[in-house]
């Protein structure tokens, strides 16, 4: 075994921290026909019969277009059996159980409180759903699990939603985020969301820089104050390589790089939405190279049929990634997480590095075999 291939059982089992998952893109299909089935909401038309594993593939191929547009309607299915309690704190609950399966100590879970609503359910109801399944799923001890709260950009709720995280900061709620398409809806349209969670001491991150480029990177940092960026691999826009291999920043990309702002970075899914064409070919290299503060992310685990794991393999099979990189990006994600300091902290000195450490010490032994 060479020191630069990591099994894909060693990475399950290697610390991750995730940042950027959607709740209602991760669901099980298996529930999904259950929850459709307890609804009456009409799942899409299968060739064959209705399974979960075919109803699994048939998401995996909707959502492998090309298209962000086309991508997000996918989410009819999973939204659609997302309308009553019992049901979001089942998504939740497994949610929670299968990133910790997978290996991941702390994760930030973002949703649309907004576009649950349909069946009659408060927006204050949809989040004590979501953190009711939270708690269940992470009442091992396994994994700490934040919620994000998720405007709509195309809709005019978002200081609602905005006024909705600081209600529950204290009770689960880490922090604030818009999303949708992105063409058409810059982030400015939300600044008063924006200015009254600065006011309130708040985090929140932007969906920005993945289907548009370089201006919705800047209206959300300069315009908007966003803490981290969703996606952001449109920054690579503004990085000049030259011939010689010798590279060159523009102002943008400098202030991102300078300032440590995050990128939440999902490279199966960016592949899928158009943003990137295959993982070898991902800005992430570069940006990793250029010594970004890049984090990794799933996005969407069931669209993009990934996981922390999957996504991490993908990376060592691109770039010839050891253990310190995977070391690297989770550390990097800790340190962007909307939780309190002493609390990232706890977690890189008591979770992330001994467990990297026993990784390294095993993989050691295994190269003296």
């Amino acid at each position: 075994m060479t020191p630069t291939s990591l099994s894909l059982d060693q990475i399950r089992r290697a610390p991750k921290v995730l940042l950027h998952d959607h709740l209602d893109g991760g669901l099980r299909p298996q529930t999904i026909i259950d929850l459709a089935a307890e609804t009456g909401h009409v799942l899409p038309s299968l060739e064959g019969p209705m399974t979960a594993e075919a109803l699994g593939q048939w998401f995996a191929e909707a959502a492998d277009s090309g298209s962000l547009e086309r991508y997000l309607e996918t989410f009819a299915h999973t939204v659609g059996v997302m309308q009553t309690a019992p049901a979001i704190t089942r998504v939740a609950r497994e949610c929670v159980e299968d990133l910790a399966a997978d290996g991941v100590v702390y994760a930030e879970v973002r949703y649309a409180p907004e576009q649950h609503v349909e069946q009659g359910l408060t927006l204050d109801e949809v989040v004590a759903a979501v953190q009711e399944g939270f708690d269940q799923g992470a009442a091992g001890g396994r994994i700490v699990v934040r919620q994000l709260l998720t405007a709509m950009r195309n809709r005019a709720r978002s200081m609602e939603i905005a006024e909705l995280a600081i209600a529950w900061r204290d009770r689960g709620v880490a922090g604030f985020d818009i999303a949708g398409a992105e063409a058409g809806y810059p982030p400015t349209r939300h600044l008063d969301a924006f200015e009254y969670l600065q006011r309130e001491n708040a985090h929140f991150t932007i969906h920005a820089g993945e289907a548009f480029g370089l201006p919705s990177i800047w209206q959300a940092i300069q315009w908007c104050g966003a803490d981290r960026l969703g996606h952001g691999v449109r920054i690579i826009d503004d990085i000049t390589v030259r011939d010689d291999g010798t590279v060159e920043l523009g102002l943008l990309a400098a202030y991102v790089r300078d300032k440590r702002i995050p990128l939440e970075m999902c490279p199966w899914s960016n592949i899928q939405t158009g943003a990137a064409t295959s993982i070898a070919e991902h800005p992430i290299g570069l940006l990793t190279k250029l010594r970004f503060r890049v984090t990794v992310n799933t996005d969407n685990r069931l669209m993009s049929h990934t996981s922390m794991s999957k996504e991490m393999a993908s990376l060592v099979e691109a770039f010839g990634y050891g253990l310190d990189d995977l070391r690297w990006f989770t550390i990097n994600a800790m340190k962007s997480a909307f939780l309190p300091f002493d609390e990232r902290l706890a977690i890189i000195d008591g979770i992330i590095k001994p467990g990297y450490a026993a990784l390294a010490q095993e993989r050691e032994a295994e190269v003296r075999e």
